[in-house]
């Protein structure tokens, strides 16, 4: 049985780069993945949907299956992890991560309609929330965990920016919304929906459904336009930075393996 746990742990996780089967038991969820985000969105056209209703249901209870026995198998073979060694408090460890909450949330929409008392617009929503499927992708693709390596590393920094740019959305909306309460007060009609037109000036969308007309008001429009220009070019420069960075990082370092983090050379020798 020890055996077996180990295997299945391998064809799941550590994809070693001589092991054929463990590459295309990958090759086969990665596939399986994108076929499941493009099924929700072909489900959108109402034409397509009414015709093919039974190909998704049979395509979408064929998903379920596999991912619902993939989670099983990955909750019961972490414990060949030695992060996760304890076989109760290492299983619930792995429960709690991240991508076991991704494998999670990508098959509850199914179960939940069968526990729970759901009304149809909620159903409806559940569905798409099949969409998180999309994030089990990040198991198979090296520049989605590029990505979330370098939000690890800059979040500090991204926060910084992000609340500096929310302290001038407030500041920028309260004070049009003074200026042009009295002109327009349908538009800008409370500071909330100020901040509509705040988020599309700082952002530089423009999307002309709501300006100001006072000429106190452009002033204060065009400064918070041209400050939003350079505010929101800040979380681009950190990100740009911090790929710089991990890339040259990724050039230094040997090359690991995907799942299991070790230089491909020792997690051969293992």
């Amino acid at each position: 049985m020890k055996r077996i746990q180990q295997r299945i742990f391998e064809l799941l996780e550590v994809a070693h780069p001589d092991d054929t089967s463990s590459r295309v038991t990958d090759l086969f969820l990665f596939v399986l993945i994108a076929l499941n985000v493009l099924a929700v969105i072909l489900e959108t056209v109402e034409d397509l949907s009414t015709q093919c209703a039974p190909i998704f249901l049979f395509f979408e209870v064929f998903s379920v299956a596999v991912f619902s026995v993939e989670y099983v198998l990955r909750l019961w073979t972490c414990t060949q992890d030695e992060r996760y060694a304890h076989p109760i408090l290492g299983r619930l460890k792995f429960a709690g991560s991240w991508p076991a909450i991704v494998d999670l949330l990508a098959i509850l929409p199914f179960y939940l309609p069968m526990f729970l008392a759901i009304d149809l617009r909620m159903i409806r929503a559940l569905r798409f929330f099949r969409l998180l499927r999309f994030l089990k992708l990040s198991r198979y693709s090296e520049s989605m965990r590029i990505f979330g390596k370098v939000l690890r590393s800059e979040r500090a920094e991204l926060l910084v920016a992000l609340f500096v740019a929310g302290v001038l959305l407030i500041i920028g909306s309260s004070f049009l919304y003074i200026v042009e309460h009295d002109a327009q007060p349908e538009v800008f009609s409370s500071i909330p929906s100020a901040m509509w037109w705040g988020v599309a000036t700082l952002t530089t969308v423009g999307y002309g459904d709501a300006y100001p007309i006072t000429p106190l008001g452009r002033f204060l429009g065009a400064i918070v336009a041209i400050m939003g220009v350079g505010m929101f070019a800040l979380p681009a420069g950190i990100l740009a930075s911090g790929f710089a960075r991990e890339m040259d990082k990724r050039r230094e370092e040997p090359e690991a393996c995907p799942h299991c983090g070790k230089p491909l050379e020792s997690a051969e020798a293992d």
